[in-house]
């Protein structure tokens, strides 16, 4: 695949995953809708480093990734981002699971959901 397809198909997954997180939020599956944010806002990031003719890490850390492209974020959306990182629980243990699942009710994730969608359109917008 050349680098452009692998943008598109980044935004593409991306746009669909973002849709995944709001259905699960709707549904009040509200864990996975924030794992599944997280998913959709790194690769978006992704897509802007690729689009910068940048090479991508391997890492799930939002900042770390945001912080290796020209986007400029205030500190507000650097501690969101941090946040929002501890939302990949794929193959994190049982114990941080269950403890994210409680974390994540429904006044919690009122408000993060709110967040994400702000950070996943600002990134989104950064690209060309």
């Amino acid at each position: 695949m050349t680098r452009e397809q692998i943008i598109e198909a980044l935004v593409t997954k991306a746009e669909s995953d973002a849709q995944t997180a709001r259905e699960l939020f709707i549904t009040k599956h509200y864990d996975w809708a924030l794992f599944i944010w997280h998913l959709a806002i790194e690769k978006v990031i992704k897509a802007i480093l690729l689009q910068e003719r940048k090479e991508i890490e391997y890492t799930h850390k939002l900042l770390a990734l945001a912080g290796k492209t020209s986007v400029e974020i205030s500190k507000l959306q650097e501690d969101h981002l941090r946040e929002i990182t501890t939302y990949n629980i794929e193959a994190r243990y049982d114990d941080y699971k269950l403890s994210f699942y409680h974390k994540a009710d429904e006044k919690y994730t009122n408000s993060w959901n709110a967040t994400c969608e702000e950070i996943y359109h600002f990134f989104k917008n950064k690209l060309k």
